[in-house]
Protein backbone atom coordinates (compact mmCIF):
# COMPACT_ATOMS: atom_id res chain seq x y z
CA UNK A 1 0.00 0.00 0.00
CA UNK A 2 1.23 3.45 -0.80
CA UNK A 3 -0.10 6.95 -1.27
CA UNK A 4 1.47 10.32 -1.54
CA UNK A 5 -0.34 12.61 0.88
CA UNK A 6 0.27 16.24 0.07
CA UNK A 7 1.29 18.74 2.72
CA UNK A 8 -1.73 20.48 4.14
CA UNK A 9 -2.10 24.19 3.56
CA UNK A 10 -4.79 26.70 4.32
CA UNK A 11 -6.98 25.82 1.32
CA UNK A 12 -10.17 23.80 1.92
CA UNK A 13 -9.87 20.03 1.44
CA UNK A 14 -11.03 18.56 -1.88
CA UNK A 15 -14.02 16.95 -0.18
CA UNK A 16 -15.62 17.65 3.19
CA UNK A 17 -18.92 16.03 4.18
CA UNK A 18 -20.69 16.72 7.47
CA UNK A 19 -23.86 15.15 8.83
CA UNK A 20 -24.98 13.87 5.43
CA UNK A 21 -28.46 12.28 5.56
CA UNK A 22 -30.71 10.97 2.81
CA UNK A 23 -34.20 9.64 3.56
CA UNK A 24 -36.78 8.09 1.25
CA UNK A 25 -40.03 8.21 3.15
CA UNK A 26 -39.52 6.29 6.39
CA UNK A 27 -36.32 4.61 5.19
CA UNK A 28 -32.91 6.14 5.72
CA UNK A 29 -30.27 5.34 3.11
CA UNK A 30 -27.55 7.60 4.52
CA UNK A 31 -27.62 8.35 8.23
CA UNK A 32 -25.21 11.12 9.16
CA UNK A 33 -22.01 10.56 7.18
CA UNK A 34 -18.88 12.61 8.00
CA UNK A 35 -15.96 12.34 5.57
CA UNK A 36 -12.87 14.43 4.87
CA UNK A 37 -10.71 13.68 1.84
CA UNK A 38 -7.40 15.55 1.99
CA UNK A 39 -5.20 16.61 -0.89
CA UNK A 40 -3.15 13.70 -2.19
CA UNK A 41 -5.34 11.02 -0.59
CA UNK A 42 -6.29 7.82 -2.33
CA UNK A 43 -9.39 7.35 -0.22
CA UNK A 44 -11.44 4.15 -0.11
CA UNK A 45 -15.18 4.41 0.51
CA UNK A 46 -16.28 0.94 1.56
CA UNK A 47 -19.41 -0.86 2.65
CA UNK A 48 -21.65 -3.85 1.91
CA UNK A 49 -24.22 -3.69 -0.88
CA UNK A 50 -27.08 -1.46 0.21
CA UNK A 51 -24.97 0.46 2.74
CA UNK A 52 -25.61 3.81 1.01
CA UNK A 53 -22.29 4.25 -0.81
CA UNK A 54 -23.72 5.14 -4.21
CA UNK A 55 -26.35 7.44 -2.70
CA UNK A 56 -23.56 9.23 -0.80
CA UNK A 57 -21.49 9.65 -3.97
CA UNK A 58 -24.46 11.09 -5.83
CA UNK A 59 -24.94 13.68 -3.09
CA UNK A 60 -21.22 14.47 -3.12
CA UNK A 61 -21.46 15.23 -6.85
CA UNK A 62 -24.66 17.24 -6.50
CA UNK A 63 -26.73 14.70 -8.48
CA UNK A 64 -29.33 14.34 -5.71
CA UNK A 65 -30.21 16.68 -2.87
CA UNK A 66 -29.41 15.64 0.73
CA UNK A 67 -32.21 15.52 3.28
CA UNK A 68 -29.77 17.14 5.72
CA UNK A 69 -26.08 17.85 6.08
CA UNK A 70 -23.53 19.51 3.84
CA UNK A 71 -21.06 18.70 1.06
CA UNK A 72 -18.14 20.96 0.18
CA UNK A 73 -15.93 20.42 -2.86
CA UNK A 74 -12.83 22.58 -2.39
CA UNK A 75 -15.01 24.63 -0.05
CA UNK A 76 -17.93 25.01 -2.50
CA UNK A 77 -21.48 23.63 -2.23
CA UNK A 78 -22.46 21.55 -5.32
CA UNK A 79 -26.16 22.17 -4.63
CA UNK A 80 -25.65 25.94 -4.66
CA UNK A 81 -23.66 26.37 -7.87
CA UNK A 82 -22.43 24.24 -10.74
CA UNK A 83 -19.10 26.04 -10.33
CA UNK A 84 -18.55 23.85 -7.26
CA UNK A 85 -17.76 21.00 -9.67
CA UNK A 86 -14.84 22.84 -11.18
CA UNK A 87 -11.81 20.60 -10.72
CA UNK A 88 -14.02 17.59 -9.88
CA UNK A 89 -14.89 14.64 -12.14
CA UNK A 90 -15.77 10.97 -12.02
CA UNK A 91 -18.63 8.57 -12.56
CA UNK A 92 -21.27 6.87 -10.43
CA UNK A 93 -21.98 3.27 -11.39
CA UNK A 94 -21.00 2.29 -14.96
CA UNK A 95 -20.20 5.11 -17.41
CA UNK A 96 -22.41 5.15 -20.50
CA UNK A 97 -21.61 6.14 -24.07
CA UNK A 98 -23.15 6.07 -27.54
CA UNK A 99 -22.26 2.51 -28.64
CA UNK A 100 -22.50 3.29 -32.38
CA UNK A 101 -19.90 6.08 -32.15
CA UNK A 102 -16.16 5.72 -31.72
CA UNK A 103 -14.44 6.28 -28.42
CA UNK A 104 -12.89 9.49 -29.73
CA UNK A 105 -16.20 10.80 -31.07
CA UNK A 106 -17.88 10.17 -27.70
CA UNK A 107 -15.13 12.17 -26.01
CA UNK A 108 -15.49 14.96 -28.58
CA UNK A 109 -19.19 15.30 -27.77
CA UNK A 110 -18.46 15.42 -24.04
CA UNK A 111 -15.70 17.97 -24.60
CA UNK A 112 -18.15 20.17 -26.50
CA UNK A 113 -20.41 20.25 -23.43
CA UNK A 114 -17.52 21.25 -21.17
CA UNK A 115 -16.03 23.77 -23.59
CA UNK A 116 -12.76 25.53 -22.81
CA UNK A 117 -9.70 23.38 -23.38
CA UNK A 118 -11.46 20.03 -22.92
CA UNK A 119 -11.17 19.10 -26.60
CA UNK A 120 -7.41 19.65 -26.51
CA UNK A 121 -7.11 17.07 -23.72
CA UNK A 122 -8.70 14.19 -25.68
CA UNK A 123 -5.48 12.78 -27.11
CA UNK A 124 -3.69 12.91 -23.75
CA UNK A 125 -6.66 11.32 -21.96
CA UNK A 126 -6.77 8.44 -24.44
CA UNK A 127 -3.03 7.92 -24.00
CA UNK A 128 -3.36 7.93 -20.21
CA UNK A 129 -6.00 5.18 -20.22
CA UNK A 130 -4.17 3.28 -23.00
CA UNK A 131 -6.99 3.51 -25.54
CA UNK A 132 -5.27 5.59 -28.23
CA UNK A 133 -4.94 2.60 -30.54
CA UNK A 134 -8.69 1.84 -30.27
CA UNK A 135 -9.95 5.43 -30.30
CA UNK A 136 -11.50 5.12 -33.79
CA UNK A 137 -13.35 1.89 -32.96
CA UNK A 138 -17.02 1.93 -32.05
CA UNK A 139 -17.65 1.76 -28.31
CA UNK A 140 -20.15 -1.06 -28.93
CA UNK A 141 -17.17 -3.27 -29.69
CA UNK A 142 -15.26 -2.35 -26.53
CA UNK A 143 -14.81 -4.79 -23.67
CA UNK A 144 -16.23 -3.88 -20.26
CA UNK A 145 -12.76 -2.89 -19.06
CA UNK A 146 -12.23 -0.63 -22.07
CA UNK A 147 -15.54 1.15 -21.40
CA UNK A 148 -14.52 1.66 -17.77
CA UNK A 149 -11.22 3.17 -18.91
CA UNK A 150 -13.04 5.35 -21.43
CA UNK A 151 -15.13 6.61 -18.50
CA UNK A 152 -11.96 7.70 -16.75
CA UNK A 153 -10.74 9.33 -19.98
CA UNK A 154 -14.01 11.29 -20.09
CA UNK A 155 -13.40 12.44 -16.51
CA UNK A 156 -9.85 13.51 -17.39
CA UNK A 157 -11.17 15.93 -20.02
CA UNK A 158 -12.11 18.18 -17.10
CA UNK A 159 -8.51 18.24 -15.85
CA UNK A 160 -9.74 17.24 -12.36
CA UNK A 161 -7.95 17.69 -9.08
CA UNK A 162 -10.46 15.34 -7.41
CA UNK A 163 -11.59 12.12 -9.12
CA UNK A 164 -14.56 10.14 -7.73
CA UNK A 165 -14.88 6.57 -9.02
CA UNK A 166 -17.74 4.22 -8.15
CA UNK A 167 -16.75 0.55 -8.46
CA UNK A 168 -14.42 1.08 -11.45
CA UNK A 169 -13.17 -2.53 -11.40
CA UNK A 170 -16.54 -4.28 -11.03
CA UNK A 171 -17.00 -7.00 -13.63
CA UNK A 172 -13.39 -6.92 -14.81
CA UNK A 173 -11.29 -10.03 -15.27
CA UNK A 174 -7.98 -10.26 -13.36
CA UNK A 175 -6.03 -8.56 -16.16
CA UNK A 176 -8.60 -5.76 -16.32
CA UNK A 177 -8.44 -5.26 -12.56
CA UNK A 178 -4.65 -5.09 -12.75
CA UNK A 179 -4.83 -2.48 -15.52
CA UNK A 180 -7.39 -0.42 -13.60
CA UNK A 181 -5.24 -0.57 -10.45
CA UNK A 182 -2.19 0.60 -12.39
CA UNK A 183 -4.18 3.43 -13.96
CA UNK A 184 -5.47 4.73 -10.63
CA UNK A 185 -1.97 4.47 -9.17
CA UNK A 186 -0.54 6.53 -12.06
CA UNK A 187 -3.18 9.21 -11.59
CA UNK A 188 -2.52 9.39 -7.85
CA UNK A 189 1.24 9.48 -8.35
CA UNK A 190 0.65 12.41 -10.71
CA UNK A 191 -0.86 14.41 -7.84
CA UNK A 192 -4.58 13.72 -8.31
CA UNK A 193 -6.76 13.12 -5.24
CA UNK A 194 -8.91 10.01 -5.71
CA UNK A 195 -12.01 8.80 -3.87
CA UNK A 196 -12.60 5.16 -4.75
CA UNK A 197 -15.79 3.31 -3.86
CA UNK A 198 -15.18 -0.43 -4.16
CA UNK A 199 -16.00 -3.82 -2.69
CA UNK A 200 -12.65 -5.27 -3.88
CA UNK A 201 -10.91 -4.96 -0.55
CA UNK A 202 -7.52 -6.26 -1.64
CA UNK A 203 -7.42 -3.59 -4.34
CA UNK A 204 -8.38 -0.89 -1.84
CA UNK A 205 -5.75 -2.06 0.64
CA UNK A 206 -3.07 -1.85 -2.02
CA UNK A 207 -4.11 1.53 -3.42
CA UNK A 208 -5.55 3.56 -0.56
CA UNK A 209 -3.98 5.30 2.42
CA UNK A 210 -7.28 6.20 4.13
CA UNK A 211 -10.76 4.66 4.21
CA UNK A 212 -14.28 5.20 5.41
CA UNK A 213 -16.27 2.04 6.16
CA UNK A 214 -20.04 2.42 5.97
CA UNK A 215 -22.62 0.16 7.59
CA UNK A 216 -26.37 0.70 7.13
CA UNK A 217 -25.80 4.30 6.15
CA UNK A 218 -23.42 5.18 9.00
CA UNK A 219 -19.65 5.54 9.17
CA UNK A 220 -18.22 2.87 11.48
CA UNK A 221 -14.57 3.78 10.80
CA UNK A 222 -12.86 6.69 9.11
CA UNK A 223 -9.10 7.18 9.02
CA UNK A 224 -5.78 5.60 8.16
CA UNK A 225 -5.74 1.93 7.17
CA UNK A 226 -2.50 1.53 9.14
CA UNK A 227 -4.16 2.94 12.29
CA UNK A 228 -7.15 0.63 11.85
CA UNK A 229 -4.81 -2.36 11.71
CA UNK A 230 -2.83 -1.25 14.77
CA UNK A 231 -5.98 -1.05 16.87
CA UNK A 232 -7.47 -4.33 15.71
CA UNK A 233 -5.50 -6.84 17.76
CA UNK A 234 -4.05 -10.03 16.27
CA UNK A 235 -5.97 -12.41 14.03
CA UNK A 236 -5.40 -16.11 14.79
CA UNK A 237 -6.08 -19.20 12.69
CA UNK A 238 -7.07 -22.22 14.78
CA UNK A 239 -7.59 -25.89 13.88
CA UNK A 240 -8.84 -28.40 16.45
CA UNK A 241 -9.83 -32.06 16.64
CA UNK A 242 -13.46 -30.91 16.79
CA UNK A 243 -13.90 -27.57 15.03
CA UNK A 244 -17.65 -27.42 15.65
CA UNK A 245 -17.08 -27.65 19.40
CA UNK A 246 -14.03 -25.39 19.14
CA UNK A 247 -16.11 -22.73 17.39
CA UNK A 248 -18.67 -22.80 20.20
CA UNK A 249 -15.97 -22.57 22.86
CA UNK A 250 -14.23 -19.66 21.11
CA UNK A 251 -17.50 -17.73 20.79
CA UNK A 252 -18.23 -18.16 24.49
CA UNK A 253 -14.73 -17.26 25.68
CA UNK A 254 -14.15 -13.73 27.10
CA UNK A 255 -11.70 -11.65 25.10
CA UNK A 256 -12.12 -13.68 21.88
CA UNK A 257 -13.65 -11.51 19.16
CA UNK A 258 -14.85 -11.76 15.56
CA UNK A 259 -15.01 -15.57 15.65
CA UNK A 260 -15.90 -17.30 12.38
CA UNK A 261 -15.34 -20.61 10.63
CA UNK A 262 -13.43 -20.51 7.39
CA UNK A 263 -11.90 -23.26 5.21
CA UNK A 264 -11.67 -26.01 7.87
CA UNK A 265 -10.35 -23.56 10.45
CA UNK A 266 -11.52 -21.04 13.01
CA UNK A 267 -10.49 -17.40 12.71
CA UNK A 268 -10.68 -15.00 15.63
CA UNK A 269 -9.15 -11.81 16.98
CA UNK A 270 -7.67 -11.61 20.48
CA UNK A 271 -4.89 -10.34 22.69
CA UNK A 272 -2.23 -12.87 23.82
CA UNK A 273 -3.66 -13.18 27.36
CA UNK A 274 -7.06 -14.22 26.02
CA UNK A 275 -5.46 -16.79 23.71
CA UNK A 276 -3.84 -18.56 26.66
CA UNK A 277 -7.21 -18.85 28.41
CA UNK A 278 -8.84 -20.08 25.20
CA UNK A 279 -6.23 -22.85 24.89
CA UNK A 280 -7.13 -24.16 28.33
CA UNK A 281 -10.86 -23.92 27.63
CA UNK A 282 -10.50 -25.91 24.40
CA UNK A 283 -8.61 -28.72 26.19
CA UNK A 284 -11.24 -28.86 28.93
CA UNK A 285 -14.00 -29.06 26.28
CA UNK A 286 -12.28 -31.90 24.44
CA UNK A 287 -11.44 -29.88 21.32
CA UNK A 288 -7.68 -30.39 21.26
CA UNK A 289 -5.58 -27.89 19.36
CA UNK A 290 -4.05 -29.24 16.15
CA UNK A 291 -2.63 -25.87 15.03
CA UNK A 292 -2.94 -22.23 16.10
CA UNK A 293 -0.94 -19.34 14.70
CA UNK A 294 -1.24 -15.58 14.32
CA UNK A 295 -1.58 -14.24 10.79
CA UNK A 296 -1.34 -10.83 9.18
CA UNK A 297 -4.58 -8.94 9.58
CA UNK A 298 -6.06 -7.77 6.29
CA UNK A 299 -8.46 -4.98 5.45
CA UNK A 300 -10.98 -7.72 4.58
CA UNK A 301 -10.76 -9.12 8.14
CA UNK A 302 -11.35 -5.67 9.61
CA UNK A 303 -14.14 -4.87 7.15
CA UNK A 304 -16.13 -7.95 8.15
CA UNK A 305 -15.57 -7.30 11.85
CA UNK A 306 -17.04 -3.81 11.43
CA UNK A 307 -19.93 -4.60 9.09
CA UNK A 308 -21.29 -7.97 10.22
CA UNK A 309 -24.80 -7.98 11.69
CA UNK A 310 -24.92 -6.64 15.23
CA UNK A 311 -28.08 -6.87 17.33
CA UNK A 312 -27.13 -3.61 19.02
CA UNK A 313 -26.87 -1.71 15.73
CA UNK A 314 -29.00 1.45 15.41
CA UNK A 315 -32.57 0.72 14.38
CA UNK A 316 -34.64 2.62 11.85
CA UNK A 317 -31.81 2.62 9.32
CA UNK A 318 -32.36 0.37 6.34
CA UNK A 319 -30.73 -0.14 2.96
CA UNK A 320 -32.92 0.97 0.07
CA UNK A 321 -32.64 0.54 -3.69
CA UNK A 322 -30.38 3.20 -5.19
CA UNK A 323 -32.57 5.53 -7.30
CA UNK A 324 -31.51 6.82 -10.68
CA UNK A 325 -29.54 10.10 -10.55
CA UNK A 326 -31.31 13.35 -11.23
CA UNK A 327 -29.65 16.56 -12.26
Amino acid sequence: MSAGVATEGTDPPPLEVRGLIKRYGELTAVAGVDVTVNRGDVYGYLGPNGAGKTTSLRMMLGLIRPTAGSVRLFGRDPMATVQALRGVAGFVEAPTFYPYLSGRRNLELLAAFDGGEARERIAAALDTVELASRAQDRVGGYSHGMRQRLGIAAALLRDPRLLLLDEPATGLDPAGMRDMRRLIRRLADGGMTVLLSSHLLAEVEELCNRVAIVRTGRIVYEGEIAELKRGAGTVYRLQTTDDERGLAVARAQPGIRDVRGEREAILFTADPEAVAALSQALVEAGALIRAMAPQNVTLEDLFFSLTEDDPAAPRGVAPVPEPEPTA
